[in-house]
């Protein structure tokens, strides 16, 4: 007998097709080697790296890694998304594949950029790849719903934070990348937000009680990786990405479009979800002005003592 989950993603695969077709139209071939400056590269056997080769500041170099360590973890991303919405020889199975063929270049394109220019020690990036891919990345039993709403903010999240990265970076070649990465991320959210969509409209109690699991609880994928505490305060402290950019620019925008405080004929159990996620997001506002107030300060303190 067919579980919920086999259940739902049936009744959602003709939309899961017009999405991949629409996907497929919109979607532009690109290379990664075009966007590499291989002219700057060197042997490393006969100039080794040292860190005043790289082209990054601080915090550039610690956001890259930790975007690029992100990506390294794609055997991961797949082996949890085929397990979602892998589903039979349709649509679903072919979008998992196409997602997971996209996805594949952003490392390529990042690692090659940081290697050729020697923004970071290519000895330390492959060690944080061994032990990021050996820790892996689990969903943690996510339903069906629970993933798709994981995934949408997620990709929207990495969008900005990729997005972000190449405007701090400062670095005409770094920003290119970023936003070539970034473009693929925004589709790939918006596939997932829009079948997101048509699950509020098929079950919008279990999709809301989904939604509202992931916006309280939602954690990036690269939170498995060395020291990331310390360096997702670092590129918080520079504004790439932080509570405010959270808050503001990657889950409201989803809830706006899902009109997911407008749903009507909800249960009891996703109304009370419901409350709970308005709730939790006035206290995440006010965290996130409390940060940006500390942020201040310190900024001013700083320039206090440069002067």
């Amino acid at each position: 007998m067919p579980t919920q989950d086999q259940r739902l993603l049936a009744e959602l695969e003709p939309k899961a097709e017009e999405l991949l077709n629409r996907h497929g139209k919109a979607a532009r071939e690109w290379f990664p080697h075009d966007y590499i400056p291989y002219s700057l590269g060197r042997d490393f056997d006969k100039d080794p790296w040292t860190p005043d080769q790289s082209r990054l500041t601080g915090v550039a170099q610690i956001a890259f890694e930790v975007n690029l360590l992100t990506e390294d973890n794609l055997p991961s991303y797949h082996r949890e998304i085929h397990q979602m919405f892998g589903a039979g020889d349709g649509a679903w199975i072919n979008w998992v594949h196409r997602w997971t063929a996209e996805e594949g270049r952003h490392a390529i394109v990042l690692r090659d950029y940081l290697v050729v220019t020697r923004a970071l020690d290519p000895v330390q990036l492959e060690r944080g790849r061994m032990q990021n891919v050996m820790v892996g990345y689990d969903r943690d039993g996510k339903s069906t719903l629970q993933g798709m709403a994981y995934v949408a903010f997620q990709e929207l999240a990495t969008r900005i934070s990729h997005r972000n990265t190449g405007r701090y970076s400062q670095d005409p070649v770094a920003d290119r990348i970023m936003t070539r990465i970034s473009t693929d991320e925004n589709l790939h959210m918006v596939f997932y937000r829009d079948m997101l969509g048509a699950a509020l409209q098929l079950d919008p109690s279990a999709a809301v009680k989904a939604i509202a699991a992931e916006v309280v609880g939602f954690q990036m994928p690269g939170a498995g990786m060395a020291d990331f505490n310390r360096k997702a305060v670092m590129i918080a402290k520079a504004g790439i990405y932080d509570l405010r950019v959270h808050h503001d620019d990657v889950i409201w925008p989803l809830l706006r479009h899902w009109r997911f405080f407008d749903i009507e004929g909800l249960d009891d159990e996703a109304e009370k979800a419901r409350q709970q996620t308005a709730e939790f997001l006035t206290a995440l506002d006010a965290q996130a002005s409390k940060f940006e107030a500390k942020r201040a300060k310190s900024q001013e303190r700083e320039a206090a003592r440069a002067s």
